[in-house]
């Protein structure tokens, strides 16, 4: 633990509500949003659980901690060398086999790993059922249902975060089965390099150097204070490796393997297909015969509600606007105020406003789900404001 408290990454695929999780664990107000990749850099804040101080630190949302862009190797680096103490992995419940596959890759670069199942609420409707007990054995770590936006599960979370950070865990994390000729010169690599690790761990080590990541090992070098390539054995490892350019290849594609073994031990459906509704209408909205003709249709709407449309509660509300701002100037007058006073705030500061909110104000929708909608009187998808 450094002095200003417990380290803990929190980390996941993009949009299953990590920003959500942050926000009501820090109560900080981080900006959520419902589009991939808005997390690109690491927001930090911080809270107290049982007299213990935690620093929760929101990395970016990546479907992978294999560095091909730069929210990745943002991920990547902050997970095996900033040495945070755990690591909340966020997972959606409605796709939560897609999910395992970076839940599979984080257990192994910190086995302090507890995996947050989010959006129990939205899987619920769709019929999905998720085995949480069985998955925690499986995956050999804490398992915690939450539904984040309502705040529920997030008391269990804490217990958890608070038990794997203050007691020695009895289960073991599970490694992804790899095959044989690849598992078994990473553990060749990692029985030579694991008396030299201070504080990365040797399994994630020793896949990066089979799999010849050279970012990662340069990065592991520095850190670590040692180089790999002055190590004989490692050469002569990797070498006899035959295929040894389809390596990384074989490690997706068994975590992939795994992950779907995983899932089709614990996901259970109510339903034929609870993503019935959902596929009709990407067969209407996304086919070839209906497809374009509906987006000209929609594009239309929007620009005729910019350039026409949005002119009638405009003038609605210049009207109104510009009408009080006559009452004002009257009432200054009255008052036998000086013309400057009202020329300023009035006829400047005032009217100008006044324009641009008018003209501004009504083209622009904005998604705000903690709004009540008095018509249905339930929280709708999205409001429209003007």
């Amino acid at each position: 633990m450094e002095k200003n408290g417990y380290l803990v990454a929190l980390a996941g695929n993009p949009n299953v509500g990590k920003s959500t999780v942050f926000n009501a664990l820090t109560g900080m107000k981080q900006h959520t949003g419902n589009w991939a990749g808005k997390t690109v850099a690491s927001a930090e804040g911080n809270f107290e659980y049982k007299d213990i101080n935690f620093r929760l630190a929101d990395i970016p949302g990546v479907y992978s901690l294999r560095t091909n862009s730069a929210e990745e190797t943002t991920a990547s680096d902050f997970i095996s060398f900033s040495g945070a103490d755990a690591v909340i992995t966020v997972c959606d419940a409605t796709c939560l086999e897609r999910n395992l596959n970076l839940a599979l890759q984080i257990i192994e670069a910190n086995p302090k790993t507890i995996l947050c199942i989010n959006l129990l609420d939205e899987a619920e409707k769709k019929g999905i059922e998720i085995n949480l007990a069985v998955l925690s054995e499986i995956l050999g770590v804490e398992v915690v249902g939450v539904t984040a936006r309502d705040g529920k599960g997030l008391d269990r979370l804490l217990e958890s975060l608070y038990k794997v950070i203050t007691e020695p865990s009895e289960k073991v994390p599970i490694k992804t089965g790899l095959p044989d000729e690849i598992e078994t010169a990473v553990n060749a690599v990692e029985k030579i390099i694991e008396k030299d690790l201070h504080k990365l761990p040797p399994r994630l080590t020793a896949l990066r150097i089979i799999e010849g990541d050279k970012n990662f090992i340069e990065k592991a070098e520095r850190h670590e204070k040692i180089t790999f390539s002055s190590l004989p054995e490692i050469t002569e490892i990797t070498s006899a490796l035959s295929d040894s350019e389809k390596i990384s290849d074989k490690i997706i594609e068994s975590l992939i393997k795994k992950s779907a073994e995983i899932a089709e031990k614990t996901i259970s459906y109510k339903k034929n297909s609870p993503y019935e509704r959902d596929r009709r209408l990407d067969r209407i909205f996304l086919s070839k015969k209906f497809g374009i003709p509906i987006m000209i249709i929609l594009l239309g709407i929007i620009l005729w509600i910019t350039i026409i449309g949005a002119n009638y509660p405009s003038d609605l509300l210049g009207k109104i606007l510009f009408g009080l701002g006559d009452i004002i100037s009257s009432g200054l007058e009255k008052l036998h105020a000086p013309k400057l006073l009202d020329g300023i705030l009035i006829q400047g500061i005032y009217k100008v406003t006044a324009w641009v909110i008018s003209v501004m104000l009504p083209p622009m929708t904005g998604y705000n789900k903690n709004r009540k909608c008095k018509k249905y009187g339930k929280t709708p998808a999205f409001c429209i404001s003007f």
